[in-house]
């Protein structure tokens, strides 16, 4: 297939409108009333708890199994009618990769390579060096992580339009999860919208651009990751050297109290980080540590808050 003939610059790679998912014999949907685009060139972050409705909403858009009501479309085109076709612009890892068993990983991406004209040899290659992969070993005979690589070089061989990621580093030790990253980053580069669904809040935040954060079916927050970030307030591990500083800045109205001992106390500013830094000056302070809570304190706060 040449792909220039299919492909549509114009058209949003991902779109979804209004979907809604109901199981069979359930009465409450796995996937209510979702509406989400993603741009060419886009890095996407799903998150949310198990049973959020973020792997229906995946096999959704790879056309697994269809929506109850709604549409979701690939490059413009309805998956419900061109499903297989467009398949061919996708590359999908899921979150639990089942690989034959009685093959070695070489005759299964030949295999795998024979059924895309887009696959370039080469680029397969490399990306198993990359990634170190047990090419020679049969599938039973490999680990988590090596079967995860395997998974990897699959998903990108054919260097496909669109990138659908579930939890991609599985399994894999922090040399790999680095060679992982700047693969996905090349894959951005070259125009690929990718879709990551993940429960590392770390690799969420260090890859996507914007997030959604689902619960029970429905997004309870959606936008750039940067901005969740930004409106985070910093957090101070303030020692003091007596206890009646600690209980002035337990009582000072510009701090919040996070966590509270007896000579040592956590706090972040009420509103203002100035006034929050004029109240602990007037302490004497033995030592300090800041951190900055960030995507999986965001995300608490959402599953903390009561369901609408």
């Amino acid at each position: 297939m040449n792909r220039d003939i299919v492909r549509d610059n114009m058209a949003t790679p991902i779109k979804i409108t209004n979907v809604t998912k109901y199981y069979a014999r359930s009465k409450v949907p796995a996937v209510y009333d979702l509406s989400l685009s993603i741009q060419t060139g886009e890095v996407y972050g799903l998150i949310g708890s198990n049973g959020a409705g973020k792997s229906t909403t995946i096999r959704m858009i790879l056309d697994f199994i269809r929506p109850s009501s709604g549409t979701i479309q690939l490059f413009g085109k309805d998956t419900s009618q061109s499903g297989v076709t467009l398949r061919d612009r996708v590359g999908y890892l899921p979150g639990d990769v089942v690989l034959p068993k009685g093959v070695t990983g070489q005759e299964f991406l030949t295999y795998l390579g024979s059924l895309s004209n887009e696959t370039d040899p080469a680029y397969a290659e490399k990306l198993a060096k990359r990634f170190e992969a047990q090419l020679d070993k049969k599938m039973n005979q490999l680990s988590k992580g090596n079967r995860q690589k395997i998974g990897i070089v699959q998903a990108f061989m054919h260097q496909p339009d669109v990138l659908i990621l579930d939890e991609p580093t599985s399994g894999l030790d922090p040399l790999m999860q680095e060679q992982f990253y700047h693969t996905v980053d090349e894959a951005r580069q070259r125009g690929a919208t990718i879709l990551l669904s993940s429960h590392s809040f770390e690799e969420v935040e260090r890859m996507c651009d914007r997030i959604g954060i689902m619960r029970q079916g429905k997004f309870v927050h959606e936008g750039a990751t940067t901005d969740v970030i930004a409106t985070q307030k910093p957090r101070w591990r303030v020692t003091c050297k007596h206890a009646e500083g600690i209980a002035k800045l337990k009582d000072s109205p510009a701090l919040t109290v996070i966590d509270l001992g007896q000579t040592s106390v956590t706090v972040e500013p009420t509103n203002s980080i100035e006034k929050a830094l004029e109240a602990l000056s007037h302490t004497t302070i033995v030592s300090m540590t800041t951190s900055q809570h960030g995507l999986e304190d965001e995300f608490l706060r959402f599953y903390e808050e009561p369901q609408s």
